[in-house]
């Protein structure tokens, strides 16, 4: 196990501790487990295997992780780890993750309220918080098949290793491989070739992890600077959601990030959209280089995968539209383009030098038009 980390931003204990109650974590999470819908049913047996399957899947594609990216850092993950997980475990762990990345601009919102905010009143929005936290995860807790989590290490009393850890869903792939049905060993293998090139991307990008947690701080910062109007954008965003989910019309960033408004705030999110686009699309591009040899039904597997989600509810649309689902869907689409087209204008080589530092990642624009970042890095064709 790695040693933990400290996060330098904490303020006061005292500020920390009214950090902490303005967000009731556990809260949040007793009630996502609460909300969470049933997975498949399975027997002791089965459940057993499953998990020893999903752990040997994640095994066998690390190497096929390193032949595809030409990432060294693929040869070596020590200092994170794999847990196969359930719904609820998934939702927990996204609380304790949610508390890291949200707790310093939650201290410097207090810093500059200091006095306004009452005890009880922290106490009782922070269960009002709380429990709508949790509900949406119950909500996403039924869709996520794996996540890499490089923010746990950083939790207090966290016991996750140094980088962080890869959560796979046994409920959720199960039932999407029962849906599609699709042989499981190559479904479970194919989702985690893109999982672990997310552990890959952040072993490849050791600055990656603080140099997203300052850009989250800095987005939230604004997010909690501008509490006084949050309500009022929020409902006109709301309002919004009809026009939204017109059939035909683009998905938006969702209703929640579209309360962004002002240059600054701008800036930071388009950073955050071409930094997780870059992140989605280099992954999809991976679990998609494989043939035949490595994943027998691939084809298969990418055409019933895609055509998933057509027949969605109202209820469900509308939380999407609202969460910005659609989005990040067209994050994976526009990231995949960008990672597809660099690789075959500079190789997989000069691709690779996005993972050398933050002045290396993408804008939004260049994830739009890759010729810009390759000019910029200096870059000649492979």
């Amino acid at each position: 196990m790695g040693t933990m980390e400290t996060p330098s931003r904490a303020g006061s204990a005292e500020t920390s501790a009214q950090a902490q109650a303005l967000v009731n974590w556990e809260l949040a999470a007793s009630t996502a487990a609460r909300l969470t819908p049933a997975g498949p049913t399975l027997g002791a047996k089965e459940i057993g295997a499953a998990v020893e399957n999903l752990r040997l899947m994640a095994d066998l594609s690390v190497p096929h992780v390193h032949d595809i990216t030409g990432l060294e850092a693929a040869r070596d993950l020590r200092d994170s780890s794999v847990l196969v997980v359930d719904r609820a475990s998934w939702a927990k762990a996204n609380t304790q993750s949610f508390a890291v990345m949200l707790q310093p601009a939650i201290e410097k919102m207090l810093e500059g309220r200091r006095g306004s905010i009452s005890p009880g009143s922290a106490s009782v929005g922070g269960a009002i918080t709380g429990s709508q936290l949790g509900a949406i995860l119950a909500f996403l807790s039924s869709k996520v098949l794996g996540q890499y989590d490089p923010f746990s290490a950083l939790a207090p009393g966290s016991t996750a290793p140094a980088a962080g850890r890869l959560l796979l869903v046994a409920p959720n792939i199960i039932s999407v491989e029962r849906e599609l049905n699709v042989a499981p060993e190559d479904f479970r293998l194919w989702v985690c070739l893109h999982e672990q090139t997310h552990r890959v991307q952040f072993a490849a990008a050791p600055w990656l992890r603080h140099h997203m947690l300052d850009q989250i701080e800095g987005l939230s910062g604004h997010l909690l600077g501008n509490v006084d109007s949050i309500m009022e954008r929020a409902a006109a965003a709301a309002r919004s959601l009809k026009d939204r989910s017109a059939p035909g019309a683009a998905p938006g960033r969702g209703a929640i990030l579209d309360l962004l408004q002002d240059p600054e705030e701008k800036a930071a999110i388009s950073h955050l959209t071409a930094v997780m686009s870059l992140l989605e699309g280099h992954a999809n591009v991976v679990m998609d280089a494989v043939d035949a040899s490595i994943v027998p039904s691939v084809k298969t597997i990418r055409q019933r995968f895609n055509a998933r989600g057509k027949d969605r509810g109202a209820v469900e649309k509308f939380i999407r539209s609202l969460l910005g689902l659609d989005a990040k869907m067209r994050q994976y689409s526009d990231g995949s383009k960008f990672v597809r087209e660099v690789v075959d204008a500079v190789g997989m080589a000069g691709f690779n030098r996005v993972w050398e530092s933050a002045d290396h990642l993408p804008t939004e624009p260049e994830i739009h038009d890759p010729k810009l970042w390759v000019e910029r890095m200096g870059l000649s064709a492979a």
